[in-house]
């Protein structure tokens, strides 16, 4: 649990925007609902035992970051996913005041924007994975991530809302960053299924391993032969 908590530059800098500008008893309201929200993503998280490496306090929201497999049950993910708001509506339900139901109301809006990695970009993630293979799934929750956030950061430029970019900026970063090294998940993603023995109770036949799924054991197909994934990775990461 040693330095857990990071708080990013640009959070002081916005809690000092709201100090000088009024709004201060707005923020305290604000940050107290999203304290809420975030206790149930830790609550489920603990609940499923997936381990937090990091807790990082941003402007406008809390970045959680796990050290667990990329092969964790979709469920489990949809869960912990949706926990933060379902938290938050029940706290809600109870408080009648002006300022909370508002902060409310903005931390609502703003988590089910489908930029990563706020909790709309996980569930249309997770939809992906359904859908389609990991890497596949990975790539277009990050394209839509990059689509959205230029878009949102483009508006607030116009408006001049300095709140909101100081906001977004951030999510920008750590974006950039994912897509940098988006091909590194991908083999981090192979080598969990290489290390680990890993149940799964549906299973899928491929022809390549950017094909592989979450929460599918597979066998490959190669040159009229079948051959289970570990035996494949393991010809694959000692090549």
């Amino acid at each position: 649990m040693k330095n857990i908590f990071k708080i990013h530059p640009l959070t002081y800098i916005t809690t000092l925007i709201f100090v000088l500008i009024g709004y201060f008893n707005f923020y305290i309201s604000f940050m107290l609902v999203l304290l809420i929200h975030e206790l149930g993503h830790i609550t489920m998280s603990l609940i499923f035992k997936w381990h937090i490496k990091q807790i990082t306090i941003l402007p406008l929201g809390l970045l959680l970051k796990f050290e667990d497999n990329l092969n964790k049950p979709l469920i489990e993910e949809f869960i912990i996913s949706i926990s933060g708001i379902i938290f938050q509506l029940i706290f809600i339900t109870y408080i009648h005041n002006n300022y909370l139901v508002l902060s409310s109301n903005i931390i609502l809006l703003f988590n089910i924007l489908p930029i990563y990695p706020l909790d709309g970009s996980k569930v249309i993630n997770i939809l992906l994975n359904v859908i389609t293979n990991f890497k596949t799934s990975y790539f277009l929750t990050l394209l839509i991530s990059f689509i959205m956030l230029i878009l949102i950061i483009s508006l607030s430029i116009i408006s001049k809302s300095l709140i909101l970019i100081l906001s977004f900026i951030p999510l920008l970063i750590n974006l950039l960053d994912l897509i940098i090294n988006r091909d590194s998940i991908f083999i981090k993603f192979l080598l969990e299924r290489y290390l680990y023995n890993f149940r799964f109770r549906k299973y899928k036949y491929i022809y390549k391993l950017e094909h592989m799924k979450r929460d599918y054991h597979h066998y490959l197909v190669r040159d009229n032969n079948i051959v289970e994934e570990k035996e494949y990775l393991k010809i694959f990461f000692h090549y």
